[in-house]
């Protein structure tokens, strides 16, 4: 039975070869513009055929037999079939093609009387071209002949064969064995399938009986499988062997069994194998025996090819694509224990026909003599014939032709009527091969195929090639000139090729003009002409660099070039990456732009070198650039865990891509599941070089493991989790750390250590052993407990133990531990320093001294002394008082110090106590000492008033801290008009019991300084300073002075300036006290008129300070008394002036202000609370209570009371630094010098009472409420008034 399969895998679908034959014939090479312009004859050139073996598959619907042919005349087609004429026009079943030799044969079902072999003949006057034969092959469909196969019966251990003798068909051939179910035979070292195709069974056992052994051929090319009739295998089993008992017959048994080596196939001892170079070659050894023979394969005398591989366990030796290296002698060898066979394999290696030197088609001059070589070589060697027109050369004899020894065929004194086309046909049992040489014999004067009149551009130092191609026969002369020269062109710089082109080396400007190529034979002579331009060269002066950066960064190439400035815009840049061109890429990322490549957001693909062309018309210059993309490192691969050990274990890895940053080191991270699951923790780190690492581990976990890598660029994202890995039990590695001996109590020792973490633990249990022993002993006292802590009672005071600390669990005891040496608990100190001593070093610096307290009295660890004092009185007032205490720090066994910050001339008591751990010890015996007398500090309230044209009176109140007794002061002041000269710097002393200064003589309508110290024995103290302006003559006996007040919210003071009047007097305006009031969107600025106020016109110009413009108002009346700026910006600071005119100059401006308006939050709280009767009350009831309780404060110190302080401690003094005074409660500290809130002068001099309303009396301009409307405002400006009301003519300040 035949079974046809289509399987698609072993069935491909075989194609036909479409190889389409050599050219037969080397056409001349006769340019088509040679033929436009002659009409030359030419030999007939077959161009295509059909390939040598045509198959007639029967899937396909026809089969052309191409031929095709040129020549002039046009040539006529005819064929030959098995070497008779065939006329395929003559046959009606063939299609044939008008113009051509190809026919078209129709698959029709009956197409093997069209099956021989063809050869397609093209002929014109001149001669006839011949194809190589082209066999049309009608393949049959392969059967395998029905037979019955008997069964087969053989003994278990004896060697099967079943042959498969597949029919013949269309190679290649593929076998396969299987089942009727089509279930593969299995094969190994005992079953395998020959080369011939035969299943070969070295020895059979009882699993090999089946009746379905099926034996398939497939040829793929005709599509077809065709299946051979089942075979049947019994083996039957060796009873005798299985049953007997006996040694004797067990031994019989087994020397029938076994046996040595014998060859299935090949047989003999040796066998030859011819092929061609270049096939496959394919030697086999299938060995009978038992056990199963192994086979070994050599070459004698050589090692086998490195190509040589060995298959089909060992039986099937494959050389693919021999060469003659291949050929030689090969052995197998199939041997078992009792024996071994070989077979010797003579290898030789054969080659086709193949051309070494094929002929040449020609176009050779009349007369002269003519060469057709035709070299073949092959093996065995081929045999070669000569045709002419198709027609052996002895049926066409020449006088003037013979045939050389080598072969070569010679025409002397050739003519036109030796032009033919020359066949030469090389075969061997190989093959055959066949070219065609056309031969033509005649003369063509010069035709020069370059166009006339081209122009060239060269480039300055390059070379330039002219062209002037020519095609004439004989070969003509070619000659080159230059217009402005009568000589043909020469030297070393111009060559003139074969070819005709002339070139021209390291072109310079001189070589600029008109050019003429001349062509001459014996038949004519012509010419062209060319011109030559000579241009600048492109160069690239800025090259682009390389560059290595970060990925996802943006980069830039920069690439400058000098071009002749003749191209304009011909010159262009592009931009390669690795030879693709950039500048029509699509891609978003590149952007171009005059020279520059930007390429955005970088990544990897983008590494590579970056080429920049610089070009014109003429020439060209490049750059290359690399750029290099790194990167945090890939994370490792393939982490796992090897060599499990307890304890330890192996963990390796693969390392990531390091994106072109060296690895430096890999960190391994670990994470357990029992004490803090999900959190990953730095195990080790390991260098970069290293791939594995040996991990050291804690008892009783449950690991998981993860590597990342680390560059310079950074650390990289971690690798995935190894598997689990939890580790046995074991006692503690370590033992407490970081114990600390703490005697918190006299009689008690406190002993805190650090725990093991739980991961320490190596094992469930944890316990601590606190042993410890009095220094000297020799028992330790033990306890076992669980927490960190533990406290020795009953200890004597501040003695020397010796403890230690083991860790234990259920596994066992930790490792020894270290002993520590700790005193037991401390006591106070119980002697104070003694010797203590004070010398003073100048008005705020005292040295003290003491002796060391007896280590014996310490009753502990000496953590040092400290220094405490107070200040007892100023030594202008005899009473004394308590002042606050100060304490100084000075740690270890110092008995000296230095203590700084005192008040001159101040009266003073210490006293030195020793401390330790549990505190101070009593303190020593006080000493006292006074200060020296020092430079005062600044006077107070200093203003000048009843300023007046030629006079001022200055007043001043004496400085609150005098430092000494006062002897007096000193002024000083000078002329400081708006100019930048001033005038001399005039003296005056002053006695000390004064306060008051009327000063004359001084000059109208001009500006002065005044500045006033205060003096004792050992100098004077700083200067306070003041400025006023006199004023010119006016009808009033008084002088205005302007006393601004301000009232608004709490923002930084801004400094205010009243202009003095240069062009007008102050007649029209009487006394003015000017105030401005601040709201987040407005501004009011108001004046009090006095009593001889006369109407007259003001202006209010304000200035937002950011934008720099004025704006003023239309003119008031002085007699309103008030103007609100409205339209303000909240939070804007502006400048504020009330001016005389409505211009702006420093003659018309009496008033300037800085304000701000407040934040729009606040404005809604003072606009809602402020203006309310009720709270202005409120204000001034809690003024009055500050007041009498700072008067109460003064009183009871004055008479001794005492104050708590906080006590301070000084480390490090320092020596130059100024003394912190903590005993003045209200300190005076304003040094503007301002009148003194509460009162105001109006500018007869009369002293005018405040109204009391406004809440700047009670904190300046640092009041402000809290969100629920209280006053929180702080008192600075209340502590001022009360120091000068009640001590203003003291001298100290006590």
């Amino acid at each position: 039975m035949r079974l046809i399969l289509k399987i698609g895998v072993t069935l491909f679908m075989g194609a036909c070869l479409n190889i389409i034959c050599r050219f037969q014939a080397n056409a001349l090479d006769i340019p088509l513009d040679v033929l436009e312009r002659i009409n030359m004859e030419q030999l007939p050139t077959i161009t295509e055929c059909s390939p040598a073996s045509l198959i007639a598959f029967p899937f396909e619907e026809s089969f052309p037999v191409k031929c095709e042919a040129t020549g002039n005349p046009v040539p006529q087609f005819r064929w030959t079939k098995n070497g008779q004429d065939f006329d395929p026009y003559q046959d009606p079943r063939l299609v044939t093609l008008e113009d051509s030799g190809t026919f078209v044969i129709p698959n029709n079902g009956n197409l093997t009387e069209f099956q021989g072999i063809y050869r397609c003949l093209a002929t014109n006057k001149l001669g006839t071209a011949m194809s190589e034969e082209i066999e049309f092959i009608v393949p049959n469909v392969p059967k395998f002949p029905k037979e019955i196969i008997e069964p087969i019966e053989v003994m278990e251990g004896q060697s099967v064969i079943l042959e498969c003798n597949p029919p013949k068909g269309l190679p290649p051939l593929q076998i396969y064995w299987m089942t009727i179910g089509l279930q593969h035979i299995e094969q190994d070292e005992r079953v395998s399938v020959g080369l011939n195709g035969n299943l070969y069974f070295s020895n059979a056992i009882e699993t090999d009986s089946r009746r379905d052994y099926c034996c398939f051929a497939a040829f793929p090319r005709i599509r077809t499988v065709v299946q051979k009739p089942a075979m049947s295998v019994n083996v039957k089993s060796n009873k005798l062997m299985k049953d007997s008992g006996s040694g004797s017959g067990t031994g019989y048994a087994n020397s029938l069994l076994e046996r040595k080596p014998s060859l299935l196939t090949p047989t003999g001892k040796e066998s030859h194998t011819y092929l061609v170079k270049g096939e496959d070659l394919q030697l086999e050894c299938i060995a009978d025996g038992f056990p199963t023979p192994k086979v070994e394969w050599v070459k004698m005398g050589h090692k086998l090819p490195e190509k040589a591989v060995v298959e089909s366990h060992g039986k099937l030796l494959t050389i693919e694509m021999v060469n003659e290296e291949d050929e030689g002698k090969y052995m197998c060898k199939a041997k078992n224990p009792h024996g071994e066979v070989v077979h010797y394999f003579h290898v030789t290696v054969e080659e086709p026909p193949e051309w070494e030197i094929e002929p040449q088609s020609q176009l050779v001059t009349i007369g002269a003599d003519v060469e057709i070589k035709c070299v073949v070589k092959g093996n065995p060697q081929p045999s070669v014939t000569w045709r002419v027109n198709s027609l052996p050369l002895n049926e066409v004899p020449v006088s003037n032709r013979k045939i050389m020894k080598d072969g070569t065929i010679s025409i002397h004194k050739a003519s036109p009527d030796n032009s033919a086309v020359y066949q030469c046909e090389a075969t061997n049992r190989h093959g055959t091969i066949l070219a065609n040489g056309n031969i033509m014999i005649m003369n063509i004067q010069p035709v020069i195929l370059t166009e006339d009149n081209l122009q060239y551009i060269a480039v300055e130092g390059k070379g330039i090639i002219m062209h002037c191609k020519v095609f004439s026969s004989p070969t003509s002369s070619i000659t080159w000139s230059k217009a402005d020269s009568a000589n043909a062109v020469e030297g070393e710089r111009f060559s003139v090729h074969k070819n005709g082109s002339l070139e021209i080396h390291n072109a310079i400007r001189e070589d600029m003009g008109e050019y003429s190529c001349f062509a001459q034979n014996t038949e004519g002579k012509v010419a062209i002409s060319s011109t030559l331009e000579v241009k600048d060269p492109t160069r690239i002066v800025d090259p682009p660099q390389d560059l290595q950066v970060l990925a996802g960064t943006t980069i830039q190439f920069s690439c400058q070039a000098e071009f002749d400035s003749s191209f304009g815009s011909d010159f262009e840049i592009l931009w390669e990456k690795d030879g693709v061109a950039l500048n029509s890429s699509e891609d978003t990322r590149y952007v171009l732009d005059d020279g520059v490549l930007e390429i955005i957001n970088v990544s990897f693909g983008d590494q590579g070198l970056y080429m920049c062309v610089a070009r014109t018309p003429a020439d060209q210059d490049t750059a290359v650039a690399q750029l290099s993309v790194t990167d945090v490192p890939d994370p490792p691969e393939n982490v796992r865990l090897s060599e499990h050990n307890g304890r330890s274990v192996q963990l390796l890895w693969i390392p990531g891509d390091d994106h072109n940053s060296s690895i430096t080191e890999f960190v391994i991270e670990f994470e357990e599941s029992q004490f803090e699951p999900g959190s990953w923790k730095e195990l080790k780190r390991v260098p970069g070089n290293h791939h594995s690492a040996l991990l050291k581990l804690q008892g009783h976990v449950d690991y998981r493991f993860r590597v990342s890598a680390m560059n310079e660029v950074g650390r990289g994202r971690r690798s995935q989790a190894t598997e689990r890995y939890k580790t046995p039990s074991s006692a503690p590695d370590k033992n407490p750390e970081n114990i600390k001996i703490e005697g918190h109590l006299p009689h008690e020792m406190d002993i805190n250590w650090e725990p093991l973490s739980p991961i320490e633990h190596n094992g469930p249990g944890l316990e601590y052993k606190v042993s410890y022993r009095r220094q000297g002993t020799e028992d330790w006292v033990e306890h076992i407990i669980k927490r960190h802590s533990f406290v020795v009672k009953n200890t004597p005071t501040f003695v020397l133990y010796e403890i230690k600390i083991q860790a234990k669990n259920h596994a066992g005891w930790g490792p020894d531990p270290k002993i520590i040496t700790a005193y037991s608990g401390e006591d106070f100190p119980s002697a104070a320093p003694e010797d203590v001593s004070a010398e003073v070093m100048n008005n705020t610096v005292v040295k003290v001294r003491w002796a060391h307290v007896h280590k014996d009295k310490l009753h502990g660890h000496l953590g040092g002394y400290r220094v405490s004092w107070w200040r007892l009185r100023s030594l202008l007032d005899s009473k004394k008082t308590h002042g606050d205490k100060h304490t100084l720090t000075f740690s270890e066994e110092r008995t000296h110090a230095v203590v700084t910050g005192l008040r001159p001339f101040s009266e003073y008591s210490l006293i030195v106590m020793a401390f330790n751990g549990r505190g101070n010890g009593p303190g020593s015996h006080p000493v006292s000492f006074k200060t020296l007398e020092g430079v005062p500090g600044q006077v107070v309230s200093f203003r000048a008033t009843n300023i007046q044209k030629h006079k001022v009176i200055l007043t001043w109140s004496p400085p609150i801290d005098a430092n000494g007794v006062l002897i007096g002061y000193i002024l000083q002041y000078q002329l400081i008009n708006d100019t930048e000269e001033v005038g001399p710097l005039m003296t005056l002393n002053i006695s000390a019991d004064s306060n008051k200064l009327h000063l004359q003589d001084l000059e109208a309508l001009s500006r002065y300084k005044f500045y006033l110290q205060s003096c004792t024995r050992v100098g004077c103290g700083p200067a306070a300073s003041e400025e006023c302006t006199t004023v010119p003559e006016a009808t009033s006996t008084d002088v205005a002075s302007f006393n601004i007040r301000k009232s608004g919210p709490q923002f930084p003071s801004r400094k205010t300036t009243v202009s003095p009047v240069a062009n007008a007097t102050l007649s029209s305006i009487a006394a003015l006290n000017i105030s401005t009031s601040v709201s987040h969107n407005f501004a009011n600025i108001s004046w009090i008129p006095g009593a001889e106020q006369t109407d007259s016109d003001l202006y209010v110009a304000f200035m937002n300070n950011r934008e720099g413009n004025w704006k003023i108002s239309d003119a008031l009346n002085s007699s309103k008394t008030f103007h609100i700026i409205e339209g303000l910006e909240p939070g804007t600071e502006y400048t504020v002036r009330l001016l005389t005119k409505s211009w702006l100059d420093n003659s018309t401006s009496i008033f300037e202000d800085v304000i701000r308006t407040r934040a729009k939050g606040l404005a809604s709280i003072h606009g809602g609370i402020s203006n309310q009767g009720w709270f202005i009350g409120l204000m001034c009831a809690i003024a009055l209570l500050t007041l009498i309780v700072l008067i109460a404060c003064f009183v009871n110190r004055n008479k001794g009371g005492k104050y708590s302080v906080k006590e301070k401690e000084d480390l490090h003094p320092d020596l130059e630094s100024p003394g912190i005074n903590d005993d003045t409660f209200c300190e005076y500290s304003d040094n503007d010098e301002k009148p003194l809130k509460g009162s105001q002068h109006s500018l007869n001099g009369n002293l005018k009472a405040d109204s009391g309303d406004s809440m700047v009396d009670y904190g300046e301009e640092d009041a402000h409420f809290n969100e629920d409307g209280s006053f929180i405002g702080e008192y600075s400006g209340c502590k001022e008034r009360v120091s000068m009301e009640i001590k203003g003519n003291n001298q100290s300040t006590a």
